[in-house]
């Protein structure tokens, strides 16, 4: 007898002639079986690799993420978020300044909702450790992450303590060989179903491919763009292309680089850093265009600010406000 999941493999698996993209409802339906633990570990991994080949649709995604995000168990008293924050790259060239960014807006009353891998790596530095270097514990549970979001406007969950099963596929990188689809569905969870999406790639193309799948999803609100590390942190040494969905309109936007020359890597990546300039013990050009462009971009995303300039505005505006209760760090 067949296997029930057979025919997806097979509409992927036919050849040129016979194959073709799975629609978004065979695409959230397949992933669905996955997740259940409804297929054969083979299956996952012929699955997994044939859409690596080909490369995931806009609507494959969206079923995917659709699916991976039901998969979650959230509490149903858990509070509303303003703004979803994918953060699975980890950073090798600069700090994770993008984390000051997010804590920049919850602290003027934004609620954000980080989720993200907790690796050690000793070639990358990951989003936990620049929390941890601000005094701030990752979530262990959503009941947590909905205390530390009612106390201090934000929390950060790892993808093994949202859903292992998810994680466990993004692990089978070191088994295949290849990232798969997952590497890139993550990205597209917001388990806290947020108005506001903000995210960063690395690879050409895929920033059309979450504007689209996130416009398919009944998203309003998004920014993808092609982060700093494949981070959702803004170069500003670069011209920044923004891919948008304001109020469910697809824009693309060009912001401009905001230096003459790009800067040096940094070669300590000490995250004390971090603090000390939230703190404002430390001044670092580049860190200060860093953090404020990024926020501005989530600013934008959220339908704050009529165009970039006026975002970044909001963004100074905001750090030369901030306060430290909950990050004193």
């Amino acid at each position: 007898m067949t296997h029930p999941f057979a025919p997806y493999i097979q509409i992927l698996g036919k050849g040129k002639r016979g194959s073709r993209n799975l629609t978004q409802e065979e695409a959230e339906q397949s992933m669905s079986m996955i997740l259940r633990g409804e297929v054969e570990p083979v299956q996952v991994g012929a699955f997994l690799m044939l859409m690596r080949v080909k490369e995931e649709t806009a609507a494959e995604m969206a079923g995917f993420a659709l699916a991976s995000r039901h998969s979650l168990k959230i509490p149903t008293d858990f509070p509303s978020v303003e703004l979803d924050w994918a953060s699975y790259a980890g950073k090798r060239r600069q700090l994770p300044w993008h984390v000051l960014s997010a804590l920049l807006l919850a602290s003027h009353g934004i609620k954000v909702m980080m989720h993200g891998m907790q690796i050690t790596s000793d070639e990358r530095v990951y989003t936990p450790a620049a929390l941890a270097a601000m005094g701030i514990k990752t979530a262990d549970s959503f009941t947590q992450a909905g205390q530390q979001l009612q106390q201090c406007n934000f929390s950060y969950m790892s993808l093994n303590t949202m859903n292992p099963n998810l994680q466990h596929f993004i692990d089978l990188k070191n088994t295949l060989g290849l990232r798969s689809p997952m590497h890139s569905v993550v990205r597209m969870l917001n388990p806290a179903s947020a108005p506001t999406s903000i995210m960063g790639i690395f690879h050409p193309g895929y920033d059309e491919t979450h504007q689209g799948a996130a416009q398919l999803m009944g998203a309003n609100n998004l920014a993808v763009f092609k982060g700093e590390g494949g981070e959702p942190e803004r170069n500003p040494d670069t011209d920044c292309k923004v891919h948008l969905v304001i109020d469910g309109e697809m824009l693309i936007e060009t912001w401009p680089a905001e230096f003459s020359s790009r800067h040096m890597k940094d070669e300590t990546m000490d995250v004390l850093r971090l603090a000390q300039f939230w703190r404002g013990e430390i001044e670092d050009e580049y860190a200060q265009a860093s953090v404020l462009s990024t926020a501005a971009i989530a600013l934008r995303a959220m339908g704050r600010a009529a165009n970039s300039d006026e975002a970044k505005q909001q963004a100074q505006r905001m750090w030369q406000d901030r306060t430290r209760d909950c990050w004193g760090a």
